[in-house]
């Protein structure tokens, strides 16, 4: 019995030092991404760019992203969760602290490229870790746990960015949140774990079934809602602030206090939504609601001019646009199981982040051709009734796909 005892603290212990850290780590993967969001107007005006040539520095960095998410799960699950997690933090928080050091607009695109490249190892080897250390009957709700780290670094760059680059420039605030992360990553290194249960030589995940993951209709349907999900929170993300700046006349440190507390209200929002869809066993229903919230709330952004209310619409928003992550993410592996856990993760966010390079880059060239983000804003909740529409398309297949298993 003690030793029982002694294994369980051991295990709590080691979960908790754990998934800390790997939270601590994820608030670094999108640092570099979200500090150039918001400090866009002042990179333009460095550079001398467009909206579109703007846009283009982000869409860089998620395009290289979108390539690299399949092999990065596929890494995951054949080499071990820690050891692509670590590489990839690490020398994301490097390419962070170089972004400081950028003096022209091709040295920022391809700074980016390879930050994206990078930055694919820590999401699904990261999640799929989490996830590890929790029974499969909380695993949404381990799956919104993990990814509040990615969330943080909104609140962090909104909230601390303008402040640091208020007495030098947005050159600053990359370098000191960079050097952070190389410390914060040398302590996983150190003190994390890999999952308690590694996958044997002989359950490894092999090359071929990877590609048979494209021959699933329902993997195409998550496919397809994941792409839809992440055009419309980093379409936001990354033009909410230049939308507040230049089109409401708010200021850059005003702007990013309200993008600061969006980004705070995201994470119990991801936690609560992961809750929720295992407490209920209802995935879809808590898609389906979030998709018809995102879809209005969207829409309002460039028609209320009333800041008080737009602030409003912008935290409403903000509680939806995550609160649907644990079970969209937790489904594919309900379905493969845990042993292709982090390639399952790198297929629905290599959708996912297809979406996002779609939108960033379009909302940028609307914006360019029409002079406004009215028509940007719109398409983005066009894409909000598309992903419902096939909300429902899932819901059905997936009833048919239990029937049949029963």
């Amino acid at each position: 019995m003690d030793t029982q005892d002694g294994q369980s603290t051991a295990f709590k212990r080691n979960r908790i030092i754990t998934v800390s850290l790997v939270t601590l780590c994820l608030i670094f993967q999108n640092l570099s991404l979200y500090g150039v969001a918001i400090f866009l107007p002042e990179i333009r005006k460095t550079f001398g760019l467009s909206f579109t040539e703007g846009g283009a520095i982000s869409a860089a960095s998620i395009l290289a992203y979108t390539i690299m998410q399949i092999p990065s799960g596929y890494l995951a699950d054949r080499f071990g969760y820690k050891k692509i997690f670590v590489t990839g933090v690490l020398t994301t928080t490097v390419l962070c602290l170089a972004f400081g050091f950028t003096s022209t607009y091709w040295q920022a695109v391809t700074n980016q490229a390879f930050s994206g490249l990078f930055r694919a190892l820590l999401f699904a080897p990261g999640l799929a870790l989490v996830t590890s250390w929790f029974s499969s009957d909380r695993r949404a709700t381990a799956m919104g746990l993990a990814s509040s780290g990615l969330f943080l670094a909104q609140v962090f760059i909104s909230g601390l960015g303008p402040p640091l680059a208020a007495g030098s420039s947005w050159h600053f605030p990359f370098i000191v949140f960079g050097a952070a992360g190389i410390v914060i990553s040398l302590a996983f290194l150190w003190f994390g774990k890999g999952s308690p249960s590694p996958t044997a030589p002989q359950q490894k995940v092999d090359l071929r079934e990877v590609f048979q993951l494209f021959r699933h209709k329902i993997m195409w349907l998550f496919g397809i809602l994941q792409y839809v999900r992440f055009a419309i929170f980093q379409s936001i993300a990354i033009w909410l602030p230049s939308l507040l700046i230049e089109e409401k006349g708010v200021a850059l440190q005003v702007a990013g206090i309200i993008v600061a507390v969006r980004g705070l209200l995201t994470i119990p929002a991801n936690i609560l939504g992961g809750y929720v869809s295992d407490k209920t066993k209802s995935p879809i229903m808590v898609i389906a609601i979030s998709f018809i919230i995102l879809a209005i709330t969207t829409a309002l952004f460039v028609r209320v001019d009333n800041m008080v209310l737009l602030i409003a619409i912008i935290m409403v928003n903000a509680f939806f646009v995550q609160f649907y992550f644990g079970p969209m993410f937790a489904m594919p592996v309900e379905i493969l199981g845990k042993r292709m856990a982090g390639t399952s993760t790198g297929f629905s966010n290599f959708f996912a982040n297809l979406g996002s390079f779609t939108l960033v880059y379009l909302l940028g060239v609307l914006k360019d051709t029409s002079g406004s983000f009215e028509s940007g804003f719109y398409a983005v909740a066009g894409l909000c009734i598309i992903g419902l529409i096939f909300t429902f398309i899932l819901a059905k297949i997936r009833r048919k796909t239990a029937q049949t298993a029963v």
